[in-house]
């Protein structure tokens, strides 16, 4: 059976809005002050990007701890660039995945990387149908622990 999830968005003041998941998380929305908000909580279109994000980024760090890679600290840096009229749709997106670790093989981080975009992400196959997405990577190899020994002679 597929899921179903759900949302409410209740107007609070201004432009401000307190959206609430089924999951029963929260999360404020409002827009730029230029736009009648006060600047005190996330675009919607902003939140496309961090879905996205989180979609691949969920997908990728799975499949990269399947393949036993030593990954220390992860990252994806998403940025969209959107149409200058109405609706404003993305048109333009960039996903960047900053994989540290150590001994992080590329060849994993690509094939990870392209699971995520056929396969698995949601997120990401619904937007891709408007706007071309971009997916590059870069791996940061963590130095070796250094362990620094005092020794005293008497």
């Amino acid at each position: 059976m597929a899921e179903q999830m759900t949302a409410t968005v209740s107007l609070e003041i201004g432009m401000r809005f307190d959206a609430e998941a089924g999951s029963g998380h929260h999360v404020t929305l409002d827009a730029a002050e230029h736009s009648g908000g006060q600047n005190t909580g996330f675009r919607p279109m902003e939140l496309l990007l961090v879905g996205l994000g989180g979609c691949t980024g969920m997908d990728v760090i799975s499949i990269l701890r399947k393949k036993r890679q030593q990954v220390t600290g992860y990252a994806v840096q998403v940025s969209g660039i959107r149409a200058e009229e109405n609706p404003m749709v993305f048109v333009e997106i960039t996903v960047v995945h900053i994989v540290t670790g150590h001994h992080i093989q590329p060849e994993t981080v690509a094939r990870a990387i392209q699971l995520s975009e056929e396969r698995y992400c949601g997120a990401g196959a619904m937007l891709g149908k408007v706007a071309h997405l971009t997916h590059t990577f870069r791996i940061v190899e963590e130095a070796a622990k250094q362990i620094t020994v005092a020794i005293t002679t008497a």
